[in-house]
């Protein structure tokens, strides 16, 4: 913690919504459409957004359930959409009180629906799908606690 000596005051120098994960920050070419989008298919609730004067969005935060996702509109620099790579190398994973429910509206809304849900061994009921602006989305609702020597056994047979 700081302290502001002007305004006497102790400044958290993790903030406590940053304190227990690594925050995504996904690049998307319209931001303003991501959001919407993900209003609309995911539930998202928008915390802060900062628009550019010109148009555009320079950051924005939002929570599904309860993760926390930075994103913003590409611009110059050594940030990129996945389109522009062809592709993305990373999954955003989001546990969730209902996989199925989520993915009927996310699919609705225009997800492409990659894996449809499905229990898995580890304890999850899991759905994978992309977003419209390329982005990976690996939603989860949690079945069962599975011990380590459990999930070795499932994991052989399978």
């Amino acid at each position: 913690m700081t302290t502001d000596a002007t305004e006497q005051h102790t400044v958290q120098t993790v903030p406590e919504r940053y304190r227990r994960a690594v925050v995504p920050h996904v690049m998307v070419a319209d931001a303003a459409a991501a959001l919407s989008f993900y209003r609309r298919a995911f539930g998202a609730v928008e915390d802060f957004r900062l628009d550019r004067p010109e148009g555009g969005v320079i950051h924005a935060e939002i929570r599904i359930g309860g993760a926390v996702l930075m994103l913003g509109d590409t611009a110059e620099g050594p940030f990129s959409a996945p389109p522009a790579l062809g592709g993305t190398s990373v999954a955003l994973h989001v546990y969730v009180p209902d996989v199925d429910a989520l993915v009927r509206t996310a699919v609705a809304e225009g997800a492409e629906l990659l894996q449809p849900p499905a229990d898995q061994f580890h304890g999850d009921r899991t759905a994978i799908l992309r977003d419209p602006s390329g982005h990976l989305w690996v939603f989860l609702t949690h079945l069962e606690d599975v011990s380590g020597e459990e999930l070795e056994r499932r994991l052989a047979g399978a």
